[in-house]
């Protein structure tokens, strides 16, 4: 990864933004992720998103505003929780106990739970009052239980909803596969992941859901409902070397891929958000944690990032 023209290290520029632009929450991550910092601050400012119900809401998912719990902010929870290593406990088991009772009649989880109007939300993330059961959050929130070893009567419907979605997927979007890939990235049946994602995987280059090269990105479809240019690279399905997704790409497209978000660093020092902006606030906040995620995978893949700047 090439340093700025000021020579400051790609680490050391994604720091300046982070202080300068990014909620608590996300300055305690980057503290913990690459200055040494302790995981209780984190956990702190996590908990600030905590509801009395076990859920977390207040925009944690900066897409969906107001007070309420929501699946999007259990998703968003518990791949912090992840990171941390404190994925178990008694708040784990208040959560799934929250689930129990938002869950849909197939034991699943809407992206968005009907409740109180009038709070903002994004454009693609409609309130309905009868909401389908989704595996793009499912996927998310069941995958990362189990990859912390969690049993819980909720994850047995809730797994099952998984399995059959994943093995009868026909057409899917990215955000969706995304979700697939937790799930299966978590799961316990390993020999039954490895074939899941097998399929998967071809199904996501036959319809061209990974942008395989990014300087023909123009050429790749853009799902339902995205932004005009809101596409995911295999960087994003497989964000360590260690996912299954990671089989799906080749290493030169695996390299193309890093090499691409490695040059998506602004003069700012942030990474961009490809999807739609509907609100300022919202992609103020969801900046800061692009940047958190790109600079995750590039480490995970053995990028150099340089030093921070203290």
């Amino acid at each position: 990864m090439a340093m700025a023209a000021d020579g400051a290290a790609p680490l050391a520029r994604a720091e300046r933004f982070i202080w300068l632009t990014a909620r608590v929450l996300e300055q305690r991550r980057f503290a913990f992720h690459f200055l040494g910092g302790d995981a209780d601050p984190v956990d702190t400012a996590l908990g600030s998103y905590l509801n009395g119900d076990g859920g977390y809401g207040h925009a944690l998912d900066p897409d969906l505003r107001g007070p309420h719990s929501q699946p999007l902010h259990t998703a968003h929870a518990l791949r912090v929780l992840d990171a941390l290593g404190r994925c178990s406990g008694r708040r784990i088991e208040q959560l799934c106990r929250h689930l129990t009772g938002v869950s849909t009649p197939d034991g699943a989880l809407p992206v968005v739970f009907p409740g109180p109007r009038g709070y903002p939300a994004a454009p693609y993330h409609p309130m309905q009052d009868d909401p389908p059961g989704e595996l793009e959050v499912t996927g998310q929130v069941v995958g990362l239980l189990h990859r912390n070893r969690i049993w819980h009567a909720w994850l047995f419907r809730a797994t099952d909803f998984c399995w059959e979605r994943v093995e009868t997927l026909r057409r899917s979007h990215p955000y969706e596969i995304q979700g697939a890939v937790t799930f299966l990235d978590g799961s316990p049946d390993r020999p039954r992941a490895a074939a899941a994602a097998d399929r998967l995987g071809r199904l996501v280059r036959e319809q061209g859901l990974a942008v395989l090269d990014p300087a023909r990105r123009a050429e790749f479809p853009v799902g339902p409902g995205y932004a005009p240019g809101e596409h995911l690279f295999p960087h994003d399905f497989a964000r360590r070397p260690e996912s299954l997704a990671r089989s799906w790409f080749t290493d030169e497209e695996t390299a193309r891929s890093l090499d691409f978000l490695a040059a998506q660093q602004e003069e700012d020092g942030g990474w961009p958000v490809r999807r739609r902006a509907w609100a300022p606030g919202s992609a103020l906040e969801r900046r800061p944690i692009a940047t958190l995620e790109a600079l995750l995978t590039l480490r995970a893949y053995g990028r150099p990032l340089g030093a921070a700047a203290r």
